[in-house]
This record gives structure tokens, sequence and C-alpha cells, in this order.
């Protein structure tokens, strides 16, 4: 069995270099290492000849997108499995590959492991993903693609990353595979790999277009579902607000006996009643 290890970098020299160093490091090494630059001007290409020995391709050319220049990568695979390990992105450590791999011979179409997440050098998360995906859960929420392996057939199915968005493609990719195609999927308890959120997914200003993105995707691909979970949506919060009522009912209850009879006396009939 073959992996194809695909890293994508745009002006983003130090980051390449901690991905590229991540991956030469691992004590496992049936994998291919594919380089998709979108044209770097900051020394990005120093790092890719520093280690032309342990890259297989590399190509340095604009493209539309990080999306677009994901799927050139996996134009040029030619492994049973992909990693997307964009630039910034590390593995865990030297031993992540041989963990998954070495011992293992897998038939799912999907493996994923967990993530720490780290911005500016400094651990902000600690991401341990489900053993059962639901449309639920993509609901709020998505796989790691850096800690995710992915059977290239799948995107024969599922299509490849959609380049007309900019924030959500993977998170499409990955629903649209899971819960409309049914493929199956592993969860890989530990730790795979080490997240960059200085990225844009992680930028608060971005937000409102991710999620104008998953909206569109989940109304297009899964409008029946929707329209469910948007009815249980309101009958939770219903249940909620009237829980919370009488909560409030309560306290207002048990505050103006505490006024009237003093905390011990309230205290006492509170256990005579009970």
């Amino acid at each position: 069995m073959k992996l194809s290890i695909i890293t994508i970098n745009l002006n983003h020299a130090a980051g390449l270099r901690s991905t590229i160093r991540s991956v030469a490091e691992q004590t496992w090494t049936g994998f291919e290492f594919i380089v998709i630059d979108g044209g770097s001007r900051d020394g990005s290409l120093n790092q890719i000849r520093e280690y032309e020995g342990l890259i297989d391709t590399w190509i340095s050319e604009p493209d539309r997108g990080v999306f677009d220049a994901m799927n050139k990568g996996i134009a040029l695979a030619s492994g049973d499995y992909l990693l997307m390990l964009n630039s910034g992105d590390v593995l865990y450590d030297r031993d992540v590959l041989k963990m998954v791999f070495a011992d293992h011979c897998f038939t799912e179409d999907i493996l994923y492991g967990d993530v720490l997440r780290e911005s500016r050098g400094t651990i902000i998360d600690h991401s341990v993903f489900p053993g059962q995906l639901t449309f639920n859960f993509f609901r709020n929420g998505s796989l790691s693609h850096q800690a995710t392996f992915i059977r290239r057939t799948v995107h024969d199915i599922a299509g490849l990353y959609d380049d007309t968005m900019k924030y959500a493609a993977d998170w499409k990719m990955f629903i649209l595979a899971i819960c409309k195609h049914n493929l199956s999927y592993r969860h890989i308890p530990g730790l795979v790999a080490v997240c960059n959120c200085d990225g844009l997914t992680c930028d608060p200003a971005n937000f409102a277009g991710m999620r104008a993105e998953t909206e569109l995707t989940l109304r297009t691909d899964f409008p029946v579902f929707m329209d469910d979970y948007k009815k249980l949506d309101s009958l939770t919060e219903k249940t909620w607000q009237a829980s919370l009522s009488r909560y409030k009912a309560r306290a207002r209850s048990f505050a103006r006996s505490v006024l009237k009879n003093g905390i011990r006396e309230t205290l006492l009939q509170g256990r005579h009643a009970n």
C-alpha cells in the first residue's frame, strides 16, 4: 500500500520548511511526497530545492486558490491513500505513519485521527474525533484533513475539492462522501498531526463566509434532512426556553420566600414539601 502526501504552499517558506522536515523525519517511508507551490516569491523555492531528494514531484505556478492547488496534487498522486498536509501543518511525531500503516492493511475509504491545533507556536486545542460520524456532526463540524487519509478512489465518487469555494471545500467533500455516498471510514485513536490555525478558516473575519458556503451545500445536497433538523432545532429551543422559564419562576418564588420567612424557614419548608 502506498501513501501520497500532498503539501500546498504560497509564500510561507517557514511553514513549508516545518512541514517538509516533519515528513523527512518519518520512520515509515512507504509514501511519495508532492509539493504544489502557487508561484511563491518569498524563498519557498529554496526550501523545496534543499529537500528535493525527498520530494518526488513538485510544481510552482499560479493557481486559483487553496482547493485548486489541492486538486493539482491529487492529479499527480499515485498512492492508494492521500494525505493533505498543508504548509505549516506537521505530523505529530516521527512514528505517526508507522503507527498508522506499518502493521495494518486497511479497506476503509477514509481513515482519520486526532489533532492538536496551534497558533503562533502555542497549542490551543486538542481535537478528538468520534468513532461514529453522523450528519449532525457535519452540520456543525468537520474532520481535519491534516489527519485524514483518503483513498484515491473517494474522489472518483464524491468528486474533487470544489474550487469555487474559498473556505469549506474539504468539509463539503467529507459530508458528501460519508453522508451522501455512504463511504466507509475508521477512526484511528491517537494524534496524527499538529494543525496550524493562523490561516483563512481560523480567522473570525471569515466565519460568516464559511457558514454561507456550508449552508448552501446543506440546502443543495441535503434539503430534506435540513427541513427535519430545522424543526428539531426549533423544538429543542422551545423545550430549553420552557425549562429556563420554570427554573426562573422557582428561583423567584424561593427569593420571595426568603425575604418573607428567612433562609432557614424557607429551607425547612422545602424539605417538608419533599
